[in-house]
């Protein structure tokens, strides 16, 4: 349930006053309801009306502020009182800060959306040892395929060599 700033406020100056505070419809328990309250009285402690009010949860992080509040959290200050500061969850700060120790600035990058799919090859979990015939018959065909790469090399170099001939050529007739 969502509370309006007005109401928290007025629960929060009830309870420093030590009055009475009664328990809304529609919640659960008192107890939970109280819970509410004395998260409220510390958020008005530490930042004042501010503190009550709701934060925008459509706002953009973008890496550079992402940045600033995990390098306050480095230096030093608590998760908890950089996140209040903020108006963000201290859980979401949490995950900046494990991103960042974990992938440095790539790892505070906006990320909208599904990631994309990659397709990777799946690798043979089981290694099966060759028998010598298929250890010689890998030998024969590593060294094939070596000829053929090399043979493949020359014949584009000596493709090179004719067209620049042809070009040398053809410019000289052009010449005359």
């Amino acid at each position: 349930m969502k509370y309006s700033w007005e109401f928290k406020l007025e629960c929060v100056d009830k309870y420093k006053n030590g009055q009475h505070i009664d328990t809304p419809s529609g919640c659960k328990s008192r107890r939970s309801f109280l819970n509410h309250v004395y998260e409220w009285v510390k958020n008005y402690d530490d930042l004042g009306v501010e503190g009550l009010k709701h934060s925008s949860t459509s706002k953009d992080w973008t890496s550079e502020k992402r940045f600033e509040l995990v390098a306050k959290v480095l230096a030093g200050n608590s998760i908890t009182y950089v996140a209040k500061n903020a108006h963000i969850n201290s859980g979401q700060l949490y995950q900046w800060v494990r991103k960042y120790n974990e992938r440095g600035m790539d790892g505070l990058q906006c990320k909208k959306g599904r990631p994309t799919k990659q397709f990777v090859m799946k690798k043979k979990t089981k290694k099966t040892k060759l028998s010598v015939s298929e250890q010689e018959e890998l030998k024969l065909l590593r060294e094939r395929n070596e000829y053929l790469e090399m043979e493949n090399e020359y014949l584009k170099k000596l493709d090179a060599l004719v067209s620049k001939r042809e070009a040398a050529e053809a410019r000289a007739k052009k010449q005359k």
